[in-house]
């Protein structure tokens, strides 16, 4: 226990030192802000730029807005950023030798998986909800009518997701030993469950369910029932990765 906070502590600190943390808070902080600010004034904007003459009815602008765009922004670009700042994870340590090193010393590999997937999970989570707090607090500024039902759970849904990318990041980073390899595995992976997600009888199962129905689930067209297998498969699946991590890291030579 003892080399596992030690560890994490060291990663959480490296993050820091080569302004990682900084760049995913900085991402999901302007995320936060222009969230509200684009659902509220896209639709002047869009006035002001047709012709003289031309007419278009758009529809008042509601907090509903505003969260759209957050769960938009945040699966279509933070996810994105999320992959790409975390993909040297384990790959960039090993090819310096900084952690064959430490491994040498006697550092267990078991504790070295669990620190990185920790220390990457604070981190996500940091600039994930105060991105999502940031949205609501400027939301608050243009609506009066701030409650949404089922948002700590639509928010959520979205959070799992990015757990379920970075165990899928340090898979890929330990199997393939190259930031470009880890994510490629991770773009394979979420390639994959697109392709299944056209088969009807697969959508209730797949994790790509928690970065798509977000929105449906605020309007209460989806009950949260609904949602329940992909979000236990999705925990089950990153737990899993972890574990084969794990087992893959002990087992490999470098």
């Amino acid at each position: 226990m003892r080399a596992y906070l030690a560890f994490t502590k060291k990663e959480l600190f490296e993050l820091m030192k080569t302004y990682k943390l900084l760049l995913i808070v900085t991402v999901f902080l302007i995320f936060g802000f222009m969230n509200p600010v684009v659902a509220k004034f896209t639709p002047d904007l869009m006035e002001s730029l047709m012709e003289e003459g031309i007419k278009i009815s758009l529809p008042e602008p509601t907090i509903f807005d505003s969260w759209a765009q957050f769960f938009k922004n945040t699966t279509q670009m933070g996810l994105i950023v999320l992959v790409i700042i975390f993909s040297g994870l384990i790959s960039n340590e090993l090819s310096k030798g900084t952690l064959i090193n430490m491994l040498t010393k006697g550092l267990s590999r078991k504790t070295v998986v669990l620190s990185k997937f920790t220390s990457s999970t604070l981190v996500w989570t940091l600039a994930y909800f105060l991105s999502a707090l940031v949205t609501f607090l400027y939301s608050m500024l243009f609506w009066e009518d701030t409650q949404v039902e089922n948002l700590l759970f639509s928010l959520s849904l979205v959070w799992v997701f990015g757990l379920f990318l970075i165990s899928a990041i340090i898979l890929g980073g330990i199997l393939f030993k190259t930031s470009y390899g880890s994510m490629l595995f991770c773009g394979v992976i979420v390639g994959g469950l697109l392709i299944l997600n056209i088969i009807p009888k697969v959508q209730d199962y797949n994790p790509i369910q928690l970065i798509n129905i977000n929105m449906d689930i605020l309007k209460g067209d989806v009950e949260i029932s609904e949602v329940i297998k992909s979000l236990w498969i999705t925990l089950g699946a990153s737990v899993l990765f972890v574990i084969s991590s794990i087992a893959v890291f002990c087992k490999k030579e470098f």
